[in-house]
């Protein structure tokens, strides 16, 4: 039986190679693209198995406004991808305000008014899954990425507890995380002008791997869309899917060192505490 999903950010990237994926396998998809005529070449092949809706996920009521209509004119979204990203790439001084509001108001806030909106529907039909597309970035850092971090962080979080209050109703959450892909990802970044303060720190030496093709991109686009095709078709529920060598080994990493530096400080932590507790 075909599965039908909702997805964010499908005019390129990610997005679009999972659409062009579930279209070619006979699913139904709910797109949503910020510039219309993006999807015209898919909607020509596929015809009404493709509802495409334009968002900008950044406009609260035109999120809420096509989720609704999405929902309406196919009846039933079993998942529901949250995808649309935006990325900046500079130190934490180099950024600027607007781009450190439009990182923030895409990755988390967005996603956050994309899954209040679609929880109604959900609850409604008695099942569906939302996949919250997160990266590497959600649990480890790197320089160059504060303000990405700060907005995949978040939405992890989000998602996290989001993940125990919607279980009653049937619905599941699990939190995607792709590593370095060739998507078109990296030469999208948002960057700023270069302050020469961060050439010799780690900052510096992240965007020199970067401009000279240092950054390793070790994992498949491909490999990726089915990995997230057969969770769907599995029916398995993870919280986290971690998809890549680089996600698996930097996320495990941190997670030790960060289990590390937390049990070193049980004493004081313990210390703390009230005497007639």
């Amino acid at each position: 039986m075909a599965t039908t999903w909702f997805i964010t950010g499908t005019s390129s990237g990610f997005g679009r190679l999972l659409t062009e994926r579930l279209l070619a396998r006979g699913d139904r998809v709910a797109a949503t693209v910020r510039r219309p005529g993006t999807m015209d070449d898919l909607r020509a092949e596929h015809g009404d198995r493709l509802w495409v809706g334009q968002l900008d996920v950044t406009d609260t009521e035109a999120v809420r406004r096509v989720v609704d209509e999405a929902f309406a004119a196919l009846g039933t979204v079993d998942v529901v991808v949250n995808n649309a990203g935006y990325g900046v790439f500079a130190s934490v001084e180099e950024a600027g305000d607007e781009q450190i509001r439009q990182v923030i108001d895409t990755n988390l806030l967005g996603s956050i008014h994309v899954v209040r909106a679609a929880l109604p529907h959900l609850r409604a039909q008695g099942h569906g899954r939302i996949l919250q597309v997160s990266t590497a970035g959600g649990q480890t850092t790197y320089p160059n990425f504060a303000y990405y971090h700060a907005s995949k962080w978040g939405i992890e979080g989000f998602a996290e507890t989001v993940a125990r209050e919607i279980a009653p109703f049937g619905i599941a959450m699990t939190i995607v995380e792709p590593g370095a892909t060739p998507t078109g990802f990296g030469g999208a970044l948002v960057t700023a002008p270069v302050m020469p303060e961060y050439e010799d720190t780690p900052a510096g030496e992240v965007r020199r791997a970067l401009n000279g093709g240092g950054f390793t991109l070790p994992n498949d686009a491909d490999k990726i869309a089915d990995a997230v095709v057969d969770l769907i078709d599995s029916g398995a529920t993870p919280l986290r899917l971690p998809l890549g060598s680089d996600t698996y080994d930097d996320v495990r990493a941190s997670l030790v060192a960060r289990l590390a530096e937390h049990d070193a400080q049980r004493e004081v932590a313990y210390s703390v505490v009230r005497e007639d507790a």
